[in-house]
């Protein structure tokens, strides 16, 4: 089996030319990475691939007089020349490495290249997600990866840099990746793009007794003063993921799949193909920050965020971590763990009405746990509810999703119209409710000082205020809505962003309260599961460190500035609305004339889609939505927004409709 590394390397550099053979410490850049190369374990040969460009014959002629094996093929069609050279030399397996990281570490290299190697996987990489230095990446692949990749992909970022469509396609491909053991490793740069980032690597190689990730990184701890250049990581890949995507046929053959065995073929309805257009990426492979990827090889900025819960994005390698670190001691005990009673002290000191805390794994588990807590406490049965609190009896059962529950139960709770006050008080002043649940900020703001007159409602006639902010959540404030809003409920329920993604909730709420969960019975198996309380540790930490929320109210308000002066422009004010607030923005659908409002959004979402741009009814943003996140998306909304006018103005928006409308799960029955 030949075991092949194949070095990519050119002059042409637009921020600094020539860069692979300018010296680091007496020798050019590009020798250190060929002889870190021949370095590593079970490699076979080493080349330099170069391209047919006359400022590249600099790098043919270095390596003729070192004796390095070098191939000159297409500037542009990377993956073409990748494939040539390994069609030439008979590769069996490939490790693709680039010219401007000198200070690639061989063993680090060696792990990836293993992956492949002994047939664990098709692809493997230590990028996804990217958690050592950059400067040391590396990928491996086999020939055969590689030629289907080289026959099949089409598109011009696919093939200038060689791997995107091996790594989109991972339904075909099996990818795996290898993770740095230390954290924080991915905050370093060490890769040469710029004269500043060489001049910081001369001083680091300089001042460092060996050449090894651990030589350099106690050379830093030792010389705090060393500064290192700041750049965003990938931007030229990935400033290519942006694509039409209109292959859909491997979620089709999925979901025919899944529907035999699953209801809906899904866990989740909002999440099922009943609420995405015919067209659409009904199942995904991966995610990585802000990005995921289907099972057609399609990529997706994500505006959906797994419905709220990825608030720092996927793969978060803070988050992912804390999570490899506790899987070594156990996940589940037969005891609670000092984990628990640690999260539930940092939630004390963060959201304003909590005092104690208890854990389970999903928004419904707490809030009914409110429902019952309440009723015990207060000695009443009625609820009233105002807004989502999931799928239990006591909540649905106002809805119109309420097939299966007990007339009985359904009777006991009654929905009430959000900022709807005097509805408030008719209901409260029979003294009949336990409690009124609600979400702090629903699809309207709340009116000036409605939250405060709930809230004194309660207190007037003895019924508990439970927010529920399984949404609203570290999204708003650290401390959540009631922090932003100044105003304290009894209890509190958070949820989904609290784990970016890991299955957690917890109910808070007063101590003279919450004591009463002593004497109700609300226990789970799982609560105390612990790779979800270190993730929401690790999650924590990093929302206040970064000002998170902060960050998604800046965002959110460019993002819905954006979007709102498109929406003039196009004259469809009357037609599409942007509500609720910057860190979670809804954009909703009326009637028009010549179309109906579920008609006008399933053509939204379709054609939304179609321009690489995942979502529904909302703009659920998170902490990886970045600037050229934000360009594409206002690109995708323009273009959506002009077809929707013109479609309106020629009648034709059934004809641009590719799929049978979407309808509401439910609907609430407000008195």
């Amino acid at each position: 089996m030949s075991t092949v590394v194949i070095i990519q390397a050119r002059m042409g550099s637009s921020r600094f030319p020539g860069k692979v053979l300018q010296l680091l410490s007496n020798r050019p850049v590009l020798q250190w990475v060929v002889e870190s190369a021949r370095t590593i374990p079970t490699v076979d040969q080493v080349w330099v691939a170069t391209s047919n460009q006359d400022v590249d014959q600099a790098i043919v002629q270095w390596c003729q007089a070192h004796q390095v094996s070098v191939w000159v093929g297409s500037e542009h069609d990377v993956l073409d020349r990748f494939y040539t050279l390994a069609c030439k030399i008979k590769a069996k397996i490939v490790m693709r490495l680039t010219a401007d990281c000198p200070l690639l570490d061989a063993t680090v290299a060696a792990q990836v290249l293993s992956l492949v190697a002994l047939g664990h996987a098709a692809y493997a990489s230590n990028t996804a997600p990217p958690t050592w230095p950059d400067g040391l990446d590396c990928e491996a692949f086999t020939f055969k990866a590689l030629k289907y990749a080289a026959i099949h992909a089409v598109s011009d970022g696919d093939r200038e840099h060689v791997t995107p469509y091996i790594k989109r396609h991972q339904h075909r491909f099996k990818a795996m990746n290898v993770s740095a053991p230390l954290p924080d490793l991915h905050m370093h740069r060490w890769t040469v793009d710029t004269p500043e980032d060489l001049e910081f690597l001369n001083r680091l190689v300089q001042l460092s007794s060996g050449n090894t990730l651990y030589d350099y990184l106690k050379t830093l701890k030792q010389h705090p003063d060393l500064k290192q250049a700041h750049h965003l990581r990938n931007v030229a890949f990935q400033q290519q993921l942006q694509a039409v995507c209109v292959q859909f046929d491997q979620s089709q053959i999925l979901l025919n799949r899944a529907l035999k065995t699953i209801p809906h073929g899904a866990q989740t309805f909002s999440k099922s193909h009943i609420q995405y257009p015919q067209e659409a990426p009904l199942f995904v492979t991966h995610g990585q920050g802000a990005y995921v990827y289907d099972v057609d090889g399609n990529a997706y900025i994500d505006l959906v965020s797994g419905l709220l819960p990825n608030i720092l994005g996927y793969s978060d390698p803070d988050v992912n971590f804390a999570i490899r670190t506790q899987l070594d001691r156990g996940i589940t005990f037969s005891v609670p763990t000092a984990l628990e009673m640690q999260l539930s002290e940092h939630l004390c000191d963060l959201i304003p009405c909590a005092e104690q805390v208890r854990f389970a794994k999903n928004g419904t588990d707490v809030t009914s746990a409110a429902i019952r807590l309440a009723r015990a406490y207060t000695q009443r049965d009625h609820i009233a509810v105002c807004g989502y609190h999931g799928w239990q009896d006591w909540y649905i059962g106002t809805t119109t999703r309420n097939k299966g529950v007990p007339h009985s139960v359904a009777a006991l709770s009654k929905a009430v119209p959000y900022n709807d006050v005097l509805k408030m008080e008719q209901l409260l002043q029979t003294k009949h409710y336990a409690a009124v649940i609600m979400e702090p900020c629903n699809t309207t703001p709340p009116k000036s000082g409605y939250l405060e007159q709930v809230k004194a409602l309660c207190e007037q006639y003895g019924t508990l205020l439970v927010f529920d902010e399984v949404v609203t959540g570290f999204r708003f404030a650290p401390g959540g809505a009631q922090a932003y809003f100044k105003v304290t409920p009894h209890l509190a329920c958070f949820g989904k962003a609290l784990g970016n993604g890991m299955p957690i909730s917890a109910i808070v709420g007063q101590q003279f309260i919450m004591k009463e969960m002593e004497n109700i019975f609300f226990s789970g198996t799982f609560g105390g599961e612990t790779l979800s309380l270190v993730a929401a540790q690790a999650t924590l930490k990093k929302l206040i460190r970064e000002d998170v929320s902060g960050y998604l109210w800046r965002y959110g308000m460019q993002l819905e500035q954006g979007i709102r002066s498109q929406i003039e422009r196009f004259d469809l004010s009357n037609v599409i609305i942007l509500c609720g607030y910057a860190p979670w923005l809804m954009v909703q659908f009326h009637d028009h004339p010549h179309a109906c409002a579920h008609t006008l959004k399933t053509l939204f979402i379709q054609e939304m889609m179609h321009r690489g741009i995942l979502m529904t009814g909302s703009l659920n943003i998170n902490f990886s939505h970045d600037d050229a996140c934000q360009y594409k998306i206002l690109q995708a909304f323009e273009a959506v927004l002009s077809l929707m006018a013109e479609a309106l103005r020629h009648q034709s928006v059934q004809k641009a409709l590719k799929s049978p409308v979407i309808q509401p799960i439910f609907a609430v029955r407000t008195p």
